[in-house]
């Protein structure tokens, strides 16, 4: 198994005695796997944690106006970004907590757990009864969520072939937007007075997430552990059982035949029961210091962007163009086709041009349209199907670039690490830019200037700007190259 690319590492203290160095091609036998409806399975059962986070995230940018109103909770616009606010530092707090559980326990075990509380919270948020025990239940929403990102991201990347990797990660992250889509279509018909009592019909958006998720929590007992993590946690028969039947199911279910051979990459380990906090730390902070400060760079500007637009784009409607409440679903659902396409569209480029290119360059298209839009916004050369137009052209790119930010810090570090890390890089971005923007664009909407509200895409534009250049000298070419190549396990023996 060639090692190529991973930053110089000394062997952490418990390397040598966890057992017996074990020599498997288990890594080799995943990424040779043609593309099966095993695969699609994966794909649903695991993908679905975005689409809930962006039907989550659309119910609340939808009903921003309904829960102003006295008959329900009586938010101000700055309580709708702290909501916001607030959804995000769940995130952060799932993620921590829950990635290092992931990389500890396992990747099946937590995506099942994270789910379950996904599934609680966002109920008990339909029956809030104050504005406190609203935010309450959106923070343990956001925590279900951000613990998702931990153990889906990583066993994604452990169960999909290498030489698809990008393609299927990026259509995975861009379904955050099919979440939006059946959002912002629900809000139409579950805000309409006519229809639903103003206190009732935003409880029942919420119901719609719960529904989606029970649904997802019975598939998702069909998956298996991810082989990879089996073998570094001296699971090595397990793990090949779990191959042998996928390779059966894959086989079997279309008809493939004799399977490619798997070819001589081989890689011998000495299993761990765990890998300490220290070492975790020190892996990340200085033995990979160069990806770390790529993966900030990536995720601080797309999240900020990501989070300060749309969290308060409802708002922004209904203060600058005086939209309708009942309408915003409208302009929310041409807003996330540009966003769906965009990865669907060019995601295979992230293969086969390569990650470096296309991530700096979306990322820069995404910086500077960013900004001419704001731009134009602020000189009022937009009306409201404008605006959302302009953005939605902006967002194909920005989509596509965002979605390999996550890639990128999911197939960069360790396998041992790779929850701990997904979960860091997610919690700094969120917590750097995914508070800090919906509270800013809260109270930039609020203030009715638009020069004001300029400043923000401005501020946005240009730490997607930075992320491009970050992705420009600090980039890795990762692309068709299996994880082990990528970054060497930890246990991965020396000898």
């Amino acid at each position: 198994m060639a090692i190529i690319e991973s930053e110089p590492r000394k062997p952490g203290a418990d390397e040598t005695q966890k057992g017996a160095p074990v020599e498997t091609d288990l890594p080799a036998r995943m990424d040779r796997l043609p593309w099966s409806r095993w695969h699609w399975m994966v794909v649903f059962a695991l993908g679905i944690t975005w689409l809930l986070d962006g039907l989550e995230v659309t119910i609340v940018g939808t009903i921003a106006t309904v829960l102003k109103d006295k008959q329900t909770l009586g938010l101000s616009g700055a309580d709708i970004g702290l909501a916001g606010g607030v959804y995000v530092a769940g995130n952060v707090v799932g993620a921590l907590g829950f990635g290092y559980l992931t990389d500890r326990l396992g990747r099946k075990r937590l995506f099942t757990w994270t789910l379950v509380l996904y599934l609680a919270a966002t109920v008990a948020t339909a029956f809030s009864w104050s504005p406190l025990a609203f935010f309450v239940f959106r923070f343990l929403t956001g925590a279900g969520i951000g613990g998702e990102y931990s153990a889906v991201n990583s066993a994604t990347e452990e169960l999909n072939p290498a030489r698809v990797r990008g393609t299927v990660e990026l259509a995975i992250n861009g379904s955050w937007w099919l979440g939006t889509a059946i959002g912002a279509l629900a809000s139409v018909v579950l805000l309409n007075p006519h229809i639903f009592a103003v206190d009732v019909g935003w409880r029942v958006a919420f119901a719609m997430g719960a529904v989606l998720g029970v649904s997802v929590l019975l598939v998702r007992r069909l998956l298996p552990e991810s082989p990879r993590w089996l073998m570094t946690h001296g699971r090595v028969d397990e793990a090949e059982q779990v191959v042998e039947d996928v390779e059966r199911q894959v086989q079997a279910s279309d008809g493939a035949g004799e399977l490619p051979e798997p070819g001589d990459e081989r890689i011998t380990v000495v299993p761990r029961e765990r890998t300490p906090m220290a070492e975790v730390i020190d892996v990340v902070f200085r033995q990979n210091g160069r990806r770390t400060l790529l993966g900030l760079a990536l995720m601080v500007g797309q999240t900020f962007l990501y989070n300060a637009v749309f969290f308060t784009f409802a708002i922004t409607l209904t203060t600058f163009f005086k939209v309708g409440t009942g309408e915003v679903g409208w302009y929310l659902l041409i807003f996330a086709v540009g966003n769906f396409l965009g990865p669907l569209t060019i995601g295979r480029l992230f293969d086969v041009v390569g990650r470096r290119p296309m991530i700096a360059g979306t990322y820069f298209v995404a910086a500077v349209g960013t900004a001419a839009v704001g731009l134009l916004f602020a000189h009022h050369a937009f009306g409201p199907v404008g605006l959302t137009a302009a953005l939605g052209i902006v967002f194909f790119f920005a989509s596509a670039g965002a979605s390999a930010g996550y890639l990128t810090v999911s197939e960069v570090f360790p396998l041992e690490v790779r929850a701990n890390a997904i979960a860091f890089f997610y919690a700094v971005g969120s917590g750097l830019g995914g508070i800090a923007g919906p509270v800013l664009f809260g109270a930039l909407v609020q203030s009715g200037n638009r020069d004001h509200l300029l400043v923000g895409y401005l501020i946005g534009g240009a730490l997607m700007l930075m992320g491009a250049i970050a992705e420009l000298y600090l980039g890795v070419d990762a692309e068709q190259r299996s994880l082990e190549d990528v970054a060497t396990p930890l246990s991965a023996s020396r000898g």
